[in-house]
C-alpha cells in the first residue's frame, strides 16, 4: 500500500512537524514501506499462539525480603552524632 502525497500531509500535521519537499519524498517511501511489512505480519497465522506481554519470562533478580532483627535503640543512639533523650537530633530543614 502506497500512501499518498495528501495522507504524509495529514500525517505530518497530526504530528505537528513540518517537511521539506524532499523530507515529503522520503517520508513517503518510509512510510509505505513500514505499511507493506506490517501487510506481511498480517498474513502470519497466529491463531494458535497465545497472546503475551513479554517474548521472554520476566525473572526478578533482587533477593526475596526477609526479615531479621534490627539494632536495639540503645545501640542506634550510641552512634548519634547528636541525641535528645531518646530519639535522633537533626537540623531542622524546614521554616517556622
Amino acid at each position: 500500500m502506497r500512501l499518498s502525497r495528501e495522507e504524509v500531509l495529514h500525517i505530518a500535521s497530526l504530528c505537528r512537524i513540518g517537511l521539506s519537499e524532499e523530507d515529503l519524498e522520503r517520508m513517503q517511501d518510509q512510510l509505505s514501506n513500514i505499511l507493506q511489512q506490517f501487510a506481511v505480519l498480517k498474513q502470519v497465522d497466529t491463531a494458535e499462539v497465545p497472546p503475551t506481554a513479554h517474548s521472554i519470562d520476566l525473572e526478578s533478580v533482587l533477593r526475596e525480603d526477609a526479615s531479621k532483627p534490627s539494632l536495639s535503640r540503645d545501640e542506634v543512639l550510641m552512634n548519634a552524632p547528636q541525641r535528645e533523650d531518646q530519639y535522633l537530633r537533626v537540623k531542622a530543614i524546614l521554616g517556622d
